[in-house]
């Protein structure tokens, strides 16, 4: 604001603006305002703050100049701005209605005239008087206020050339660059609090292209609130760095595409000929077009924060692989804060005696964790020793490595502290972690992420905070004997083409207990994944949800409708499912399964069943409509791709006390 800028001038600066007359218009009803302008519960499901503030604030700038105060309004909370678009302005419009039903809010509130705003652009700033409102344009018709004041970021930028800006613009200026001017007067307040909410609404929410897609009654579901959530979770640090450029790499990457799009629709329309230039520009159009309508589903991907995770981001470490040292020595580094005689002895008798060590082995010692690991190179090993480690920033490991606590778990405490995208991150070949206990806070991402290799996880626990170990595309984990919980998300996150073996674990007191990604595309394997005796108990959700294409269920409604051979085709499918028994589904989910697995079991054991069924039912499902996707052109079906079962053991799993069930689907 004024404070920024380098250059001003002041016409009259003794004299202060004088007061805006009382206004003449008729008062809206009392309840419709206080609804819209007045604080809401901070207790509202909407709200993402716990402490909100007042509505709008006054924002006097500092310096000399003699500006007047302006209501501050760019700071309003998440359940504000919902409130008041969902309620108020959009209401359920179509996106063919939105224009229409914002003039047809800011007629309810804005005075036409009377009042003062400061013209604020990126070179400058001017109070104006606004004489008339042209609400259909979303403009205000303005003056230079009287005393007239102003002032630049540059200081050849002068008030004569605000005056010819004004000229040219007609003194027509866009409601979006106005900032109202307080005169403590209620109203007042209104009005600045509609037009931020329309110049947000234009700024950060509305696609120039949203009135070309279907054009339905739920466009405040469909678009406004994945947005608007997705703008403050940016805000408040809930969205990986990588996510947010890689959106608003799309958002430029659209809009120029979308913009080209136009410009050669346009030409097409004014062109009558059917020459060869027209031709290709109509093959250019094409090609535009399914590149708009690819970008436009990942930008949806990203702003649904149900799958911003699932299909919207494919992190890539950053950290390279040292590799093998020259030498081909490997390195034994020992991180511990204090180093006493009756530690090292220890130390020396359980893991650097004749026995354990027949050739000569070089020691590092280390008394931070980071630096430890940041020392390895392909095959060295990190004996962490008891102690609570604190760890400020990324735990990257891109070598294969073992990383093992001296002791038990809850001896050796390695704390996250401080803002960040992810905790521990591997990708490493080879990568083993034994022993320790990690304690995660304020990560963007899970307390440990796998990218690629094969990562063991063997007698650890992870005390969570967003989510807990996330397996990506082609990844693979080992997890035995180790313990999961808190996960604001799911306590374990498997990705298709990864490969997922749990044993022994213990994944409770998360949002859901493991989240599985099956969906159906090209360029993906559907993940493999083994499940012994785990105990998934206490969750808010599901044990076990999966994340499958809403494909299925389309077809399958679609089928409904086929000719009566196809029908009696199916029926015959249906009696042969139900004449099954346990152990059958059991067969024609994995071969690998042993026939105790079908014996009788206790309500403990119910989840595994359940799970077995759904994935019988998805297996059969596929094979029904495997033609019906090549024949409705949705996606090319793959013999490889629908033979494959994606548990390929899954024996002994206790479910308990889970909120919703021990198995659920969710579909997108």
């Amino acid at each position: 604001m004024a404070d920024d800028l380098q250059a001003g001038v002041v016409l009259e600066p003794d004299a202060m603006v004088p007061p805006r007359p009382e206004l003449a218009a008729e008062e809206e009803p009392a309840s419709w305002k206080e609804g819209l302008f007045q604080d809401t519960d901070p207790c509202s499901d909407c709200g993402y703050h716990a402490n909100p503030g007042a509505t709008v604030k006054t924002l006097m700038p500092e310096g000399k100049i003699l500006f007047p105060q302006i209501i501050q309004t760019n700071e309003l909370l998440f359940y504000e701005r919902f409130r008041a678009y969902q309620d108020y302005i959009l209401a359920d419009c179509k996106a063919s209605e939105v224009k229409e039903f914002t003039v047809s809010f800011l007629e309810k509130v804005l005075e036409p005239s009377g009042w003062w705003a400061v013209w604020h652009t990126n070179v400058f700033e001017v109070l104006v008087e606004v004489t008339n409102v042209d609400f259909a344009a979303l403009k205000a018709v303005v003056k230079l206020a009287e005393p007239c004041i102003y002032e630049s970021k540059l200081s050849t930028f002068t008030l004569a050339n605000v005056k010819e800006l004004l000229d040219l613009k007609e003194f027509h200026l866009p409601l979006q660059e106005l900032w109202v001017v307080s005169d403590d007067s209620h109203e007042v307040h209104q009005m600045a609090l509609a037009i931020e909410h329309v110049r947000f609404f234009y700024k950060n929410i509305w696609r120039s292209w949203d009135e070309e897609e279907e054009d339905e009654y739920d466009y405040f579901v469909r678009c406004v609130e994945p947005r608007l959530r997705l703008y403050y979770d940016i805000l408040e640090d809930r969205v990986p760095s990588g996510l947010i450029v890689d959106y608003h790499n799309l958002l430029s990457q659209c809009e120029e595409s979308y913009r080209k799009f136009l410009n050669l629709r346009s030409s097409l329309s004014s062109c009558n000929s059917d020459s060869e230039q027209e031709n290709i520009s109509m093959v250019e159009g094409l090609n535009l077009y399914s590149e708009i309508e690819q970008l436009k589903q990942k930008l949806k991907l990203i702003e649904n924060p149900l799958l911003r995770y699932v299909f919207g981001y494919q992190k890539n470490s950053n950290i390279q692989a040292k590799g093998t040292r020259q030498n081909g020595q490997k390195v034994i580094h020992v991180v511990s804060s204090t180093m006493k005689t009756g530690l090292l002895r220890s130390l020396f008798r359980d893991r650097f005696c004749e026995e354990s060590c027949k050739e000569e082995t070089e020691i590092q010692f280390h008394s931070d964790l980071l630096s430890g690991i940041n020392a390895c190179y392909d095959g060295d090993t990190v004996i962490v020793c008891p102690g609570h480690y604190v760890v400020h920033g990324t735990c990257s490991i891109a070598d294969s490595i073992e990383l093992e606590g001296y002791g038990p778990p809850d001896d050796i405490i390695i704390e996250k502290r401080g803002k960040g995208d992810t905790f521990v991150d591997c990708t490493g070949m080879d990568v083993k972690i034994s022993g320790v206990k990690f304690i995660q806070h304020d990560s963007v991402e899970g307390i440990l992420i796998i990218h690629h290799g094969k990562t063991t996880l063997e007698n650890c626990v992870l005390q969570c905070e967003t989510t807990g170990v996330t397996v990506r595309t082609s990844a693979e984990l080992f997890m035995k004997n180790s313990d999961v919980y808190g996960a604001k998300g799911a306590g374990i996150e498997i990705y298709p083409g990864s490969k997922c073996t749990l044993t022994d674990n213990g994944i409770h007191h998360c949002k859901e207990g493991i989240l599985i990604k099956d969906f159906l595309d090209e360029h993906y394997d559907i993940p493999k994944i083994s499940m012994i005796n785990n105990v998934i108990h206490n969750n808010e959700g599901y044990g076990v949800v999966l994340v499958k294409p809403t494909i299925f269920c389309d077809l399958q409604e679609h089928a409904q409708d086929e000719t009566n051979d196809n029908t009696v085709q199916k029926n015959k499918e249906a009696d042969v499912t139900e004449g099954l028994d346990l152990e059958e589904m059991l067969q024609c989910v994995s071969n690998k399964m042993e026939p105790y697995a079908t014996a009788d079991f206790n309500e403990q054991a119910k989840g595994n069943c359940e799970i077995i069924n759904e994935l019988l039912a998805i297996s059969m499902q596929k094979g029904r409509i495997k033609k019906r996707l090549s024949e409705l052109g949705i996606v090319q079906a793959d013999d490889d791709l629908m033979s494959q079962e994606m548990f390929i053991e899954i024996v002994g799993n206790q479910f308990k006390w889970n909120g919703k069930g021990s198995f659920g689907t969710f579909l997108y």
